[in-house]
């Protein structure tokens, strides 16, 4: 039996199937939560009574709780259990779903989706660090980080093919009953499969309360800033001041973390080449990538015309090809090493994306779609995987909950940024217009996005060559071939 991973007691080699599956299960979960509410959105104005201008908070209640809570949930992890953290973030999960299927008021669901947001931000840097210190680094933990990658990055894309087909058939609030019984399910059986946690590393080690305050306030603001910047106004007051107040306070924390003995976030881990490196690459592919879904939906509804049921199935095509991509991504980084595979995953989604806005019009049809959306699809879910095994190499045990949270941090803003950039391109030109030349006016602003995205892409290849080259591992004959262990 191999040795244990810092803060994870060994399990069998025949639990760690169960293990990957329930990891694996929880990302799928909050993945899907990210983009479920994209079609939904028009019955959920209608029957919760949103205005056009506060039913975006619909999605960014989500997303700033998410990106502001996640330094802290990473930390959480390290120092209190990941399993724990694991089990209260699917809690909050289950626990704000009911809530916010329930709701009748706008208040009560914007409230309802940020606990959902600070649910993910324990629940996502708990399951990324349980992967990494369940799996060796290499081989083992690039395979277990390709489902892990798969159920992830499909299922982004999954969830606006549930979020349509749910509303479709049984109305909006069926978009949030149904991550009751999942995400409690998943918080009981995690009694029963994860290991229980360890204090291995952590023995005297403080919570630096001050850090979690100043790192939670601040990230926080400068999320908020980032979603509400595009509704209100750049140059708002509200904007103008909660972004001053975020850097002042981000500053802080930094000073803080250089000088403390147990920081919330140890500086050090910024000289891991990687997870730098990596944080930069989850946060442009989030801003290009992760942006995706929204504007399927817009073309699908808007540009094709088709109801939130029809909008759903669509989604069929772009979550076959992540799942295809996500599961490769792990053997391909194993047989051509992380890197390569890394960058030429990225070269495969630029020219998808370029097929996709050269057959973009106004006149189209989802049949002209079909090759650039799988090629992009493809190279986004072989992405998804490699870019975290890239990131997470170097890192030690003890500290993968923290690293866990930068680059979640980097995916959460990235979204955040790279959505109200592309919406900014996206809507140039099209004030006052209405009926057929909206309709047109759409098309072409979803083509340009597509360029501008196309771009955006070509320039993570740039950041991705910073990366550390990583051997490709050697050739294994099948009677040779060993079942995934953590072994270290």
């Amino acid at each position: 039996m191999p040795p244990a991973v810092a803060g994870v007691e060994t399990p069998s080699r025949r639990r760690l199937g169960l293990i990957l599956a329930l990891l694996a299960f929880a990302q799928c979960i909050y993945a899907i939560d990210y983009s479920i509410v994209f079609v939904a959105l028009p019955d959920i104005g209608t029957g919760v009574g949103f205005s056009a201008h506060t039913l975006q908070w619909v999605v960014s209640a989500y997303a700033v709780a998410f990106g502001g809570f996640l330094l802290l949930g990473g930390r959480a992890a390290d120092l209190f259990g990941r399993r724990r953290m694991f089990a209260f973030g699917l809690f909050l999960y289950a626990a704000s779903s009911l809530a916010g299927g329930l709701a009748d008021d706008p208040v009560v669901l914007i409230i309802a989706r940020a606990v959902q947001g600070i649910g993910g931000a324990f629940l996502a840097p708990a399951t990324l660090s349980l992967v990494t210190t369940t799996f060796a680094e290499g081989r083992e933990r690039n395979r277990a980080l390709a489902i892990w990658g798969g159920a992830g990055g499909s299922g982004m894309i999954l969830g606006s093919l549930l979020g349509g087909v749910l509303t479709g058939a049984f109305g909006w609030a069926s978009i949030f009953f149904a991550n009751v019984p999942l995400a409690g399910g998943a918080m009981l059986l995690t009694f029963l499969i994860i290991p229980k946690d360890t204090d291995h590393g952590t023995a005297g080690r403080k919570f630096d309360l001050l850090g979690a305050l100043t790192a939670t306030v601040g990230a926080t603001l400068l999320v908020f800033t980032l979603v509400q910047g595009p509704v209100s106004g750049w140059t708002s007051p509200t904007i103008l001041i909660t972004a001053a107040i975020a850097v002042v306070v981000l500053a802080a924390f930094f000073t803080l973390e250089s000088r403390g003995r147990d920081p919330l976030l140890p500086l050090r881990l910024f000289r891991n080449r990687n997870l730098s490196t990596g944080t930069v690459v989850v946060f442009i592919f989030m801003g290009t990538f992760g942006a995706l879904p929204y504007f399927y939906t817009v073309y699908f509804q808007t540009v094709l015309g088709y109801p939130a049921m029809q909008s759903g199935i669509a989604f069929l095509l772009p979550c076959v090809g992540v799942l295809i991509g996500n599961l490769s991504g792990g053997k391909l980084a194993t047989r051509f090493g992380v890197r390569t595979t890394l960058i030429v995953a990225l070269l495969i989604g630029a020219a998808g994306t370029v097929a996709f806005a050269v057959t973009i019009s106004a006149t189209g049809s989802y049949l002209g779609l079909v090759p650039g959306v799988f090629v992009l699809s493809l190279g986004q879910g072989t992405v998804f995987t490699a870019m975290y095994a890239a990131a997470t190499t170097g890192v030690a045990a003890e500290d993968q909950g923290i690293a866990s949270g930068v680059a979640s941090t980097g995916q959460q803003v990235g979204a955040a940024v790279g959505l109200a950039v592309l919406v900014a391109v996206f809507n140039s030109g099209h004030e006052g217009l209405g009926g057929e030349a909206l309709r047109v006016a759409t098309a072409d602003g979803l083509r340009t996005t597509m360029w501008v995205t196309a771009a955006a892409i070509v320039l993570i290849v740039l950041v991705a060559l910073n990366f550390r080259r990583t051997p490709a591992a050697p050739a294994v004959e099948p009677e040779k071939q060993v079942d995934m262990n953590p072994a270290v």
